[in-house]
């Protein structure tokens, strides 16, 4: 059974949805407010926000700066190419950042199927769980994000990857 539940956050109210198991929860989709592709304000037919617990205690110790790597069960949908681009995602250090073309090169992606890895990025379900933030353009610009580049920078910069810009 889908299940969600909604968590406030720094960014804004989050919207978690899993698949219900007799195992627990495993999440299919973290999402942020006005985020392309993301899934209706109200999924499943059911909220239940004591099956998200430990999802929302492991994003409030991120966004308080005490976990740097979350461990949830996930059971996100996708081909075995974007499922293998999102398992790589997750191994990008927590404070760094990768490139398209490196993330590509690690995984052995021939250049011509780049965009194709940079649209997996891109369809990543798990937003801040799974850290596709942490991709960039070779140049260091802050390439699309789902749920806005605003964001994107800002979760760089909560991580220390960006310094904060000064304020004038």
């Amino acid at each position: 059974m889908t299940l969600f539940t909604v968590h406030d956050s720094p960014l804004g109210e989050l919207l978690l949805t899993g698949e219900e198991s007799a195992g627990g929860i495993a999440l299919t989709s973290l999402s942020l407010p006005g985020q392309r592709g993301a899934p209706p304000a109200r999924p499943g037919p059911r909220r239940d926000d004591r099956a998200f617990a430990a999802a929302t205690t492991q994003l409030d110790a991120y966004f308080a700066g005490r976990l740097t790597r979350f461990e949830l069960p996930s059971a996100a949908a996708g081909s075995a190419f974007r499922q293998r681009v999102w398992r790589a995602l997750e191994d990008i250090p927590y404070g760094t950042t990768t490139t398209y073309g490196a993330l590509a090169e690690r995984l052995d992606v021939p250049r011509t199927e780049v965009r194709a890895l940079a649209a997996a990025v891109g369809a990543n379900p798990l937003l801040i769980v799974r850290p596709c933030h942490r991709v960039i353009g070779a140049d260091g610009s802050m390439r699309g994000y789902a749920a806005g580049v605003e964001r994107k920078v800002w979760l760089l910069t909560h991580e220390g990857a960006l310094r904060p810009l000064p304020v004038h």
